[in-house]
């Protein structure tokens, strides 16, 4: 993080302890008890904005259908962490929060946690605080990170479980998450908490807040820290799976041992050191004959990450009329993606590489690495010789090799406690948020607010990837950091013979790329037979960077780091008047609320050398500054090379909102809003209008019906960013540029429910309906490639019809073909309309048995129907409509959407204790790909068919939660069992063989937690 952020982050927390202290001192060393933080209807005022309604003292049995969670009630709960609860949350679906670096939607959020109601995507539910936006992260897709939010001064979380743009305004298309700070503390509470997880350390937290509330002047601040620990892949047995059993659990054909073709053909076959170093060999009868390697077993199920929030707030009543309301906020997290070795070397080396510019990558027959492999394995190897000395060169494909897999990052190995060679790029975060609110009482039935919000969110992630035409040199002889022939123009004149000779000599290296350069499988620590360095081979030098020993520095001089920081920033500024009219109507006041608001929001990102394209535009550029190239990939092999962005928009908002009690028991909200984007996004209007009916004293109905919007964020409007996907059987770039042209989605809202309420029982059902328009959404992924390749791999190359979606590919000089494909080329576009529509519900029966209280409940959510209607590209229908309930979705524009989401739960309390027993059911879905996936694998399975994961099973696990309030102490102890069956996940033909947007892969944890007021 640059100095001048340590800078601003340390003025920070001394600005948030400055303000404390003072308050702290006023109330002296023994201040008297706090006062307990109940449930939300007991910290609620008359002067409280409900979430979904502008207008203070707005009831909170309205029309509007949210949902409270207070922090009573997730204390009992064992106070879950933020992916634990949204995991658990029923209207929320596809959470993006464990590692999960193998979807696109989720690549580079690295210790993010999102909000994704209904499953329409976390962008569309709008994550508030206090009632205050918060920015978005900066990447493919802007979501709101609560990692950040102090949880530690939250007193209760609202959740609005309908379309909200009228009153919001953008992105409050799904709903709204409303986190609300303590407003009742007096004192100073300290809280912690340790979570046992088997396999790694545990994770912890801790925090400590003070609130002071008295002689008009509220105060809170509040200082968090968080803890999670790294949980390894090869910590979990359901992690890493034998080929046979799911080819898609984090295998690929292009590792290291890799495939190369020898005696000069293009038949490419396995590195014979393949099975020796736990590679798994294409089965007898199989099409072809190649080596797989598990990536899998270098990535981590859970990164180490730890998470600073510092918060304060106050507010003061400056005169009878006039109220100041202040608040700060700063977050910080630091994590890191743990990930394969090296990443495939896509692009081919240019003519500027040694032996380069042929479309492959070539190792000299002169090589002493190919004539040691040749000689070790004879006639078996596939090389012909003459004398010891190969007759052609071995080539390889970029995609069916890489520079190190199985043996392990040499660069990392043995490095901060990484034992197993991973490569791993930090990801670091940095947040920080201002708001100033003026109130003033007009008249004492109408107030008018002025209101001031600045935010900002900083994230910087590195990457690691390869030069390829450096890689070539080295391959070649000419690599290292202090080769004296390494450029084009050092070598030209030579002669072939001559540049034989200089190769290896001069400070110029040499790169195995073999098996034999492998001394033990990094993952297992099974040592490789036919290491080089063991055997000892006669006749060839094995000092490291002569040929067959690889030296750090050639590793590192081709091995590269990337880093790009992404910067946003949201400033708004609203004046909302709102209060009683004067008008009565037959069952009260009729209120409104009127304002304005205008949001700016600032998008920028940089790229160092190695990722910018304006420095490096061709592969080429790191050996030749003048190099040319058709078309401008970059230089690196995999990631791709970026230009800096930097692009802003203004949004200008008028709106409205009318609170009509029309009879003692029928209320009516209308609302409506304006907002103006100016430039070709244009402008957009969405009224609103909510109902509630008191049939009786028990029974209740309400329902609305609106139109709501998100407009395209500035990071979408321009510039690009490249996301990695399974094309084939490896990882692809994949290029998702932003699109000029892009309009506001909009978004048509039903609702309707019944509300039951008799004694100590209470129930509600609703219906909910979305149809959204024009969804903003990357172009989807695997509906390009089946539709070009189809299950032979070439279906439709060369037919004119695709030729347009055949150009959004670059190939190998191989040609059209999913096994040939380097990159793909995608758009952000309004993609096509989709409908949702469900059930919520939920009851809970509370009752006494002697001096007990004991309540039984439930809730949950049934998904009626997910359609999305075909989706298009260059004329080509790539994504067929389709109902997308009950199936996984991959790579496809909807998130997994189990149609059974719920939890149900018995929970007593007895004096100071409590207990709460808790099961969470989420149902299975189907994995809806074709053969490509469940059918005959002929090219390494013989023919035979994986047809496991086919049906995702569902997923049903118990919590178990004791609280222990010593009354009279100030101290609560708490302990909870989760997962207490230690019920896996179910298996998914994944990456990781398990859904990370869906289930948990901890199993059984186990947590303790201890909080005291004083």
């Amino acid at each position: 993080m640059p100095r001048s952020r340590h800078v601003t982050s340390c003025a920070f927390f001394a600005l948030s302890v400055g303000l404390a202290w003072p308050a702290a001192a006023q109330i002296g060393t023994t201040p008297p008890p706090p006062r307990p933080s109940g449930p939300a209807e007991d910290t609620t005022g008359p002067d409280i904005v409900v979430t979904g309604s502008l207008i203070r003292g707005t009831p909170e049995d309205a029309a509007i259908p949210v949902d409270v969670i207070s922090s009573d009630e997730l204390s009992k709960q064992g106070t879950p962490s933020a992916v634990d609860l949204l995991k658990n949350l029923p209207t929320s679906s596809g959470v993006i929060g464990d590692a999960n670096q193998f979807d696109s939607r989720s690549q580079g959020n690295e210790g993010v946690a999102s909000v994704n109601l209904r499953g329409l995507g976390p962008q569309r539910t709008l994550v508030l605080l206090n009632g205050k936006r918060l920015v978005p992260i900066g990447g493919a897709i802007p979501i709101v990170d609560i990692n950040l939010i102090p949880s530690g001064a939250i007193g209760r979380v609202e959740v609005l479980k309908d379309g909200a743009a009228a009153t919001y305004g953008s992105d409050a298309i799904a709903g709204v998450v409303n986190f609300i700070t303590r407003t009742d503390q007096n004192g100073f509470l300290a809280a912690g908490d340790y979570r046992y997880i088997r396999g790694s350390s545990g994770d912890y937290t801790a925090n400590l807040s003070f609130g002071h509330n008295r002689d008009g002047l509220h105060f809170l601040a509040s200082v968090g820290y968080q803890h999670r620990s790294e949980l390894r892949t090869t910590d979990r047995d359901f992690t890493v799976q034998p080929y046979p059993n799911n080819p898609q659990g984090g295998y690929t054909g292009g590792g290291n041992p890799g495939n190369f073709g020898f005696a000069g053909t293009a038949n490419f076959v396995r590195d014979l050191g393949c099975e020796g170093l736990g590679g798994f060999r294409s089965q007898a009868g199989s099409t072809t004959d190649r080596c797989f390697n598990n990536y899998g077993q270098f990535g981590n199920l859970v990164e180490p990450e730890d998470r600073i929030q510092a918060y304060v707030e106050g507010s003061a009543q400056l005169t009878d009329k006039l109220k100041l309301s202040v608040s700060a906020l700063y977050g910080y997290s630091s994590t890191r993606i743990t990930t394969s070795p090296t990443y495939l070397p896509t692009l081919p080396p240019s003519a500027n590489a040694a032996s380069g510019g042929a479309g492959l990558f070539v190792i000299p027959t002169y090589a002493p690495a190919l004539r040691d492999y040749c000689a070790l394995y004879g006639a078996a190897s596939g090389c012909v010789t003459a004398g010891g000395v190969p007759l052609a060169p071995a080539i390889a494909f970029p995609v069916l090799f890489r520079p190190a897999l199985l043996g392990g990052n040499p660069l990392f190995l043995n490095h901060n406690g990484d034992d197993r060679g991973s490569a791993y790029s930090k990801r670091v975060s940095d947040e920080m948020r201002f708001t100033a609110d003026l109130s003033y009482d007009v008249t004492p039935d109408i107030n008018l607010t002025g209101g001031f919000t600045y935010s900002e969110y900083y994230r910087e992630s590195e990457g690691t990837d390869t030069f390829g035409d450096l890689l070539q040199n080295a391959l070649a002889g000419f690599g290292g950091p202090n080769c004296a022939f390494a450029t084009p123009q050092s070598r030209a004149g030579l002669t072939a013979a001559q540049i034989a000779a200089l190769a290896g000599t001069n400070g110029c290296t040499f790169f195995n790329p073999f098996s034999t350069a492998v001394a033990a499988n990094g993952a297992t620590g099974v040592a490789n037979p036919n290491y080089a360095g063991s055997r000892n081979p006669g006749g060839f030098n094995l000092a490291p960077g002569a040929g067959l020993i690889n030296d750090l520095a050639t590793f590192d001089n081709f091995f590269r780091t990337t880093n790009t920081r992404y910067t946003t920033r949201l400033l708004v500024g609203d004046l909302v008047l709102s209060g009683k009219t004067g008008l009565r109507l037959p069952g009260g006041d009729l209120s409104f609320a009127v304002g304005g608001q205008y949001r700016r929001n600032d998008y920028s990102v940089l790229y160092n050398n190695d990722s910018n394209i304006a420095v490096n535009p061709c592969p080429g550029s790191p050996l030749n500054p003048a190099a040319t190239c058709a078309q401008q990939t970059g230089a690196l092999g995999f990631l791709g090379t970026n230009a800096n962005l930097s692009t802003s928009n203004d949004i200008k908002a008028v709106f409205g909102e009318l609170q009509l009690p029309v009879l003692d028991r029928l209320n009516l909200q209308l609302s409506a809003r304006f907002e103006d984007y100016g430039g070709r996004v244009g402008s957009t209007f969405n009224p609103q209008g909510r109902v509630r009916l008191q049939v009786t004293d028990w029974l209740a109905l309400r329902g609305g019906a609106g139109t709501t919007f998100r407009g395209p964020p500035a990071q979408q409007l321009s510039g690009n960013l490249t996301a990695l996907q399974i094309i084939g059987t490896s990882f692809r770039a994949v290029d998702i540029n932003g699109n000029p042209n892009l309009s506001p989605e909009k978004a048509t809202t039903y609702s309707a429910g019944i509300l039951l309420h008799s004694g100590g029982f209470s129930a509600s059902l609703d219906y909910y309906r979305y149809k959204l328009k024009g969804p903003i959404e990357g172009e989807p992924i695997q509906g390009m490639v089946n539709a070009l390749f189809g299950a032979s791999g070439t279906a439709n190359c060369g037919n004119p019809a695709f030729a347009a979606l055949q150009a959004r590919f670059t190939f190998t000089g191989a040609g059209c073909g999913v096994a040939n494909v380097q990159r793909l080329r995608t758009l952000v576009i309004n993609s096509a309309n989709v409908t949702t529509s469900g059930l919520d519900f939920q009851a809970a029966y509370r009752f006494g048995l002697g001096a007990a209280n004991l309540e039984v409940g439930g809730n949950g959510t049934y998904v009626i129907e997910y359609r999305t209607k075909d989706i298009t590209v260059e004329g080509v229908v790539v994504q067929p409509a389709f109902d997308g309930v009950g199936l996984l979705n991959y790579q496809t524009t909807a998130y997994p959407i189990p149609q059974i989401k719920g939890t149900a739960y018995v929970q007593g309390a007895l004096g100071g204790h409590s207990l709460r027993l808790q099961y969470n059911y989420i149902d299975g879905y189907t994995d809806q790909r074709g053969s490509a996936i469940f059918g005959p694998n002929a090219g390494a399975l013989a023919g035979a068919s994986v047809t496991a994961g086919k049906n995702i099973k569902p997923f049903g696990t118990f919590d178990a939660t004791y609280r222990l309030v010593l009354r009279g102490t100030g101290s609560t102890l708490t302990f909870s069992a989760l997962n207490i069956f230690d019920k896996a996940p179910p298996f998914a033909r994944l990456d990781q063989n398990y859904d990370p947007f869906t289930a948990s892969p901890l199993g059984f944890t186990a947590k303790v937690g201890v909080s005291q007021k004083f």
